[in-house]
């Protein structure tokens, strides 16, 4: 189920709202783990028991973790969970790229399994991980299973993050949160502000996109149009979608952590991704940069761990060779600036602007190649390599179409329109329905438009 659907939005969405502060207090959990795993189960009936499986093992090994963890049995029982968890990602998400790699290199013609990817499978699985190391390092498990289950499958965060800590919310979780008017208005606003996103900008980029793709007419000018487009698009479906997640948790009364904070206003590849997907960011940070020795051994040890930790961020986003290659990508990137760069970058700040938006444009083109060999023809094609022309009848077609919301995408992806416009209180709810109707009017007349996220 879609957040951007007429059948999320006034019909699952009203009536678990309803369930939810309507009923008593005790019950609010119940209402909400039933709602999720209702959400979960509407398009993907058939992997609700992969997700079932994996809250179940993870609140047993939490609990054996705890009780032996002052013992070498704990340790081993975090290593298990760990590895099961990851047995479940590795199978649905990976087994088939590794058929095709081990039939390539060898001839040999083993059969490819065809595993549909359950959505969501890389956020939950990261989650369950989390919480079992975090209950190793100290954390008291969740006695409660429904507690731990919600926690796993709440359905703000379930499919496309931001990936959320046990700790964060154990509290809220225990208690049965009960927001005030003025947090579930808030809520209520960053969803529609988040859903807009998604509606009136990344949609709208995205058919861009489609058209670069699908020209038989490419030229210079249609390269960069398609670069500019796809770049602002995962922003705002990625963002939009994180921005929805949060309003839907402040709605229920929980408080998930910001997952953006305008990373194409970063001065450095490093600085980027402190503001790109800050939940991924962080939990690689501290489940394996740091575990890993971080930079408390020396250079060399940290250059490499650098190289690990951005080879399985590539790898974590789709198991194909052009996502392990943008995490290469990065991960020389900030070894450069790590070695000498990044303190001759903030000499000159316009410099180190294009310096980083030129690099992350480039990444992006290669994260959304079909193939290698396609993302570098599409990349060389900003260059205008093969002689391809400088512009073609369908770019200028597509510019004169797409130029405002272009313009749009790039002023929304900096806080001035958030400065420029300030509606005074007494006018928001009325803005917010005008705003609300305008979405639902592109949803009845609209396509089916999914989630970039879903795929990872």
């Amino acid at each position: 189920m879609l957040f951007s659907s007429i059948t999320f939005l006034y019909y699952f969405l009203p009536l678990t709202a309803a369930l939810y502060f309507i009923g008593p207090k005790k019950f609010r959990n119940i209402v909400l783990l039933l709602a999720s795993l209702i959400f979960y189960g509407w398009g993907e009936p058939k992997r609700l028991p992969v997700l079932l499986l994996s809250v179940l093992f993870g609140y047993i090994f939490g609990l054996l973790v705890e009780k032996y963890r002052k013992s070498i049995y704990g340790r081993v029982f975090c290593i298990i969970s760990v590895l099961i968890s990851l047995s479940f990602l590795l199978y649905f998400k990976y087994a088939d790229f590794f058929l095709e790699n081990i039939n390539a290199l060898s001839g040999l013609n083993l059969p490819l399994l065809q595993i549909a990817l359950p959505i969501g499978i890389s956020f939950y699985t990261f989650q369950i991980i989390s919480y079992t190391i975090d209950v190793y390092r100290g954390e008291a498990a969740q006695k409660n299973l429904l507690s731990l289950a919600l926690y796993i499958t709440m359905f703000p965060q379930l499919v496309a993050g931001p990936i959320v800590r046990y700790s964060h919310i154990a509290g809220q979780l225990n208690c049965g949160p009960s927001p005030s008017l003025h947090q579930t208005a808030l809520g209520i606003r960053r969803f529609v502000l988040g859903l807009a996103k998604k509606i009136l900008l990344a949609n709208q980029l995205g058919e861009l996109c489609s058209l670069f793709l699908a020209s038989g007419e490419p030229s210079v000018l249609f390269c960069w149009l398609y670069a500019v487009a796809f770049t602002l698009e995962l922003y705002f479906d990625f963002s939009g979608y994180s921005d929805m997640a949060i309003g839907l948790g402040r709605i229920f009364g929980f408080r998930f952590s910001e997952n953006f904070d305008y990373p194409y206003l970063a001065a450095s590849i490093t600085e980027f991704w402190r503001r790109w997907h800050i939940s991924l960011g962080t939990w690689f940070r501290d489940y394996v940069y740091i575990p890993l020795g971080g930079n408390r051994k020396g250079m060399g040890r940290q250059l490499l761990n650098i190289l690990l930790v951005w080879l399985l961020t590539g790898f974590w986003h789709g198991a194909a060779w052009n996502f392990l290659l943008w995490g290469l990508l990065f991960a020389l990137l900030l070894t450069i600036e790590k070695l000498w760069l990044l303190k001759k970058l903030e000499k000159c700040r316009v410099l180190s602007h294009v310096y980083t938006l030129f690099f992350v444009l480039i990444s992006f083109v290669i994260f959304n190649g079909e193939t290698i060999p396609q993302a570098f023809s599409q990349i060389g094609g900003l260059f205008g390599a093969g002689g391809l022309p400088l512009l073609s009848a369908e770019a200028l077609y597509c510019l004169r179409s797409f130029w405002v919301v272009l313009l749009l995408g790039i002023l929304g992806a900096t806080p001035l329109p958030r400065k420029l416009f300030r509606i005074p209180a007494m006018a928001e709810p009325a803005a917010l329905a005008a705003l609300w109707l305008l979405l639902t009017a592109y949803l009845v007349d609209g396509s089916f438009n999914p989630f970039l996220y879903f795929r990872f």
